[in-house]
């Protein structure tokens, strides 16, 4: 069961829209590895508009997802690719279905 997550929310640049998405993509295999990281979802909500969902059992998985791969790879591309920082909501899951 997954008790927490993060909602992140990321505005591209004008004309880095299609490297946001790729960049998305491409975390696709770095979230597989991540054993505590039990749902993850990249999207598109508009469009220059993304997003990040994932969640986890615990605090614990949660804060290995900050610290990992993705993150690093999301703040090392940010000012390149984003019109502003990522906007990274921790949440509390109130029910699921996986």
């Amino acid at each position: 069961m997954v008790h927490v997550g993060l909602l992140a929310r990321l505005e591209a640049k004008p004309g880095k829209e299609a490297e946001v998405a790729n960049l998305l993509t491409s975390a696709l295999a770095l979230a597989n590895a991540e054993p505590a990281t039990s749902v993850w979802f990249a999207l598109k909500v508009g469009p220059t508009t993304f997003g990040i969902f994932d969640a986890f059992a615990d605090d614990t998985g949660r804060q290995a997802h900050l610290a990992g791969q993705i993150a690093a790879a999301l703040m090392a591309k940010a000012p390149e690719l984003l019109s502003q920082p990522p906007v990274i909501e921790k949440v509390d899951i109130l029910a699921a279905k996986m």
